[in-house]
């Protein structure tokens, strides 16, 4: 069976880091973009940060460019997300997620989605 599973997250304060992770088993991850997307109450799923099999090229949202760096680790088959300088507006459900084909930051772009893991910042 096919799992993604987020962890890390929490609360923190406007200014902190956190750190997300995301384990992939069986074949998810082999050969696969891997992403970051989001969620807020009450607002859509939101392209967080993309990175490819080959090369690790990754490409970022504007709104955490500069903030968030996207890695993976194709060896252990694990995925994460550092998140610098957190601002409120970071609050949000953030989920793992491997690509099947089309734009990066289309959500129907993957068919595989970890649980989600909270991110909570406070002002």
């Amino acid at each position: 069976q096919v799992l993604l599973a987020e962890s890390g997250g929490g609360l923190g304060q406007a200014g902190d880091s956190l750190g997300l992770s995301c384990a992939a088993t069986g074949r998810s991850f082999t050969n696969k973009a891997m992403a970051w997307f989001r969620q807020a109450p009450g607002k859509e799923r939101e392209f967080v940060a993309a990175i490819t099999w080959v090369g690790g090229t990754t490409d970022y949202a504007d709104s955490v460019k500069g903030r968030f760096t996207i890695s993976r680790d194709n060896a252990k088959n694990t995925l994460n997300l550092q998140m610098n300088s957190l601002k409120p507006e970071d609050t949000a459900v953030y989920y793992c997620v491997a690509h099947r084909g089309g734009p990066l930051r289309v959500p129907s772009s993957y068919n595989k989605w970890g649980q989600g893991t909270q991110v909570t910042v406070s002002s």
